[in-house]
């Protein structure tokens, strides 16, 4: 089987990584395309996978750039699906839909935001694509009934306890393990999903780290310009070892929903500060299903002195440790390994997709 995998950002490289060895050893033959983003090239460098980047001169962040942007890919997308004709596409890409649908092959889009929180993605890619795998608490509105939904997040697709053991050595390359640490996260916010959305300015920053600062060291991890006061606190780590450094924190605080889901599946506590609070299911799933975290919507009337207060809470809960770890195994029995079981979908597909619609409970064979 050919099968072709769409990378768009480095979160995508965790997800299908498992999923594309797996592939290799059974014996398909599997193209990873990408697009340029941030470190994506980089992660697919270090781990040793071939790849072939169908726009590497990158796009300008606004509207018209994106446009032209995606155009292009388009048009270069469907120059390589001639040449190779692959039997499926996948990955989360609005490119795969047009394309697949262009040259009659299946498109299994994969993606775990509900649609309302990322309208325009779902609004031109959901329509052309054959199937929509989700979550089963991701809400993908008029398009459901083409989803197929599974008892998992992506991060358990690298972070499911099958795949990922947290190795201290590793973080001790960075700094001694032997007091609490934190992870404070600034994300970009920069994507079209993300206009309007406010996260984690210097001011609550600087509080932030008033509040942690007698209880252990700060470590910040930053997309975006630090202002000058936090650039002590900045910490550079190979993104292959982030999860390690994450496993061993006392806490996490940040405005990114990726970080944020990956300390909750980990086991450390979490608190997410941004506008996308409420509006993803399986973000909402870990703060109010699992209390793994917590969601604070950053433009809520005292959203920043309930954000305080809830880390203080957090710092004075004497058990943190044992209760959070206590939530994720309970969180974990109710979950599958989503690598193992986006792997069989793929390779089945779409006998695959007929055995889900007939029997949703056949996918927890893949715990």
């Amino acid at each position: 089987m050919k099968i072709l995998v769409y990378l768009g950002h480095p979160a995508h490289f965790y997800l299908f990584r498992n999923t594309i060895l797996k592939l290799e050893e059974d014996g398909h033959e599997v193209k990873i395309l990408i697009k340029k983003k941030d470190i994506l090239q980089e992660l697919l460098q270090q781990a040793g996978l071939p790849f072939y980047n169908i726009l590497e001169e990158g796009r300008k962040d606004s509207k018209i750039g994106i446009l032209i942007g995606t155009i292009k890919r388009i048009l270069r997308l469907s120059r390589f699906c001639r040449s190779y004709k692959p039997d499926v596409l996948t990955g989360t890409s609005v490119e795969n839909s047009y394309v697949g649908s262009f040259r009659h092959r299946p498109v299994i889009n994969v993606n775990e935001d509900d649609a309302q929180a990322v309208p325009l993605y779902a609004k031109l890619s959901y329509p052309k694509a054959s199937v929509v795998l989700s979550p089963v608490v991701c809400d993908n509105g008029k398009w459901n009934e083409k989803s197929v939904k599974y008892a998992s997040y992506h991060e358990l697709a690298y972070l499911h306890p099958n795949h990922f053991s947290p190795d201290k050595q590793v973080v001790e390359k960075y700094f001694p393990v032997d007091k609490p640490y934190f992870i404070i996260r600034f994300a970009k916010l920069k994507a079209h999903h993300d206009s309007g959305i406010k996260g984690i300015n210097a001011e609550i920053a600087q509080k932030l780290i008033d509040i942690l600062k007698p209880f252990g060291r700060i470590y910040i991890t930053s997309e975006r310009e630090l202002e000058p006061q936090f650039e002590p606190y900045r910490i550079k780590i190979n993104t292959l070892d982030m999860h390690h450094v994450m496993a061993f924190s006392s806490l996490y605080i940040g405005d990114s929903q990726t970080m944020a889901a990956e300390a909750g599946v980990l086991g450390v506590p979490f608190v997410r500060f941004n506008d996308f609070v409420g509006r993803i299911g399986y973000l909402r799933e870990l703060e109010e299903v699992y209390h793994l975290g917590f969601g604070i919507k950053a433009s809520e009337q005292g959203a920043e002195e309930k954000m305080y207060a809830t880390v203080k809470e957090l710092l004075a809960m004497p058990d943190r440790e044992a209760v959070w770890q206590a939530r994720r195994q309970k969180m974990l029995s109710e979950k599958i390994d989503y690598a193992q079981f986006l792997t069989w979908f793929i390779e089945n597909y779409p006998e695959s997709r007929k055995v889900m619609k007939e029997n949703p409970d056949y996918q927890f064979r893949f715990k």
